[in-house]
C-alpha cells in the first residue's frame, strides 16, 4: 500500500457504504483521516442500516493511520464550517477532500427508480440536490482555504457516470451531471493553486444498503459484475499517490479504468472493468 503518512483526509458520508471503505483505505496508507456522517455509537442509524462514524474512524485507526469521527449533517451549513474550522485548528492543513455524501437514497422507493419524472416523489429532488450536490460544494467550499496555503491539495467527488448515458431516473442524472460539472468547474478554478479536483464513479457497489435492497426483492442475486466498496477506496488511494494527478483534474474517471491504469484489484484479485448501462 502506497504511504499517505501524516496526509490529513476529510471523508464525508463515512458511516458505511463506499465512504467507509474510502476512509479505511486511506487509513492503511497512514493519513490521518477525519470521518464524518450523521450515525454515532448508541442512538439509531440512518434507515435503520447498520454503521457509524465511530466504528469507521476506529477501523481506520486501527488499520494504521488515525480516525477521527465527527458527528456532521452536511446539510446544516454550520456544522460544515464547524468541521473544517476543528481540522484548521487541529491539523493547520487539509490535503484531501472525499465528498462522498449522499442523501438521495434514503427512504428511496427503488421499484419506481426508473418512473417517469412527473411520477417521482420530490422529497428524492431534495435528497439528491441538498444532502448531495449542494452538500459537495459545500465541503469543498470550505476546504479549499485549508489547501490553498500549501499550493497542493485532492478533491474527488464520488458519482455515477457511464460516459455521459442517460442514468435511468431524471433526478438522479441531472444530480450526478451536477456533481460532474462541479469537479470540471473547480478544476479550472483551483489549477493555479495546483488543487486537483476530479468525480470518480464506482461500478454496482455491494453496500450494505445494496445488499438490503437485493435482499428483500431479489433471491440470488447475480453480483458477477458487481464491485466490493474496497474497490473504490483502492482507486482514490492510487490518485492521491499520483504525482501527476493534475492531469486528471476535471475528468470524470472510473474505478475500473483507474484498476487497469494503477494496476491494484478489488478484494477478489479481480479488476473489474468500468460500470456499463445495458440500451
Amino acid at each position: 500500500m502506497p504511504s499517505l503518512k501524516h496526509k490529513v483526509v476529510v471523508v464525508t458520508g463515512a458511516s458505511r457504504g463506499g465512504g467507509r471503505d474510502i476512509a479505511i483505505a486511506l487509513g492503511e496508507a497512514g493519513a490521518i483521516v477525519y470521518v464524518t456522517g450523521r450515525s454515532i455509537q448508541g442512538e439509531s442509524t440512518t434507515d435503520n442500516i447498520p454503521g457509524t462514524i465511530d466504528e469507521t474512524a476506529a477501523t481506520v485507526t486501527a488499520s494504521g493511520g488515525v480516525g477521527i469521527p465527527v458527528q456532521c449533517d452536511h446539510t446544516v451549513d454550520a456544522q460544515v464550517q464547524a468541521l473544517f474550522t476543528r481540522v484548521q485548528q487541529e491539523q493547520g492543513r487539509l490535503d484531501i477532500l472525499v465528498n462522498n455524501v449522499w442523501g438521495g437514497y434514503e427512504k428511496y422507493e427503488y421499484g419506481g427508480f426508473d418512473a417517469p419524472f412527473w411520477q417521482q416523489p420530490l422529497r428524492h429532488w431534495q435528497g439528491m440536490f441538498t444532502a448531495g450536490v449542494r452538500a459537495h460544494f459545500l465541503a469543498s467550499r470550505y476546504a479549499v482555504p485549508l489547501m490553498l496555503p500549501q499550493r497542493q491539495g485532492l478533491i474527488i467527488n464520488t458519482t455515477a457516470w457511464d460516459r455521459d448515458k442517460y442514468l435511468g431516473n431524471l433526478f438522479y442524472d441531472v444530480a450526478k451531471s451536477a456533481v460532474n460539472r462541479m469537479a470540471y468547474g473547480m478544476a479550472r478554478e483551483l489549477r493555479e493553486y495546483n488543487i486537483a479536483a476530479i468525480a470518480l464513479a464506482p461500478g454496482f457497489m455491494r453496500t450494505e444498503r445494496v445488499m438490503a435492497v437485493l435482499g428483500e426483492n431479489e433471491d440470488n442475486p447475480d453480483l458477477s459484475a458487481t464491485e466490493s466498496p474496497e474497490y473504490i477506496g483502492r482507486a482514490v488511494v492510487a490518485l492521491a499517490n499520483d504525482p501527476n494527478v493534475m492531469q486528471k483534474s476535471g475528468m470524470v474517471l472510473t474505478v475500473g479504468d483507474l484498476a487497469s491504469e494503477y494496476g491494484f484489484t478489488d478484494v477478489d484479485g479481480r479488476q473489474i472493468p468500468p460500470f456499463k448501462i445495458e440500451e
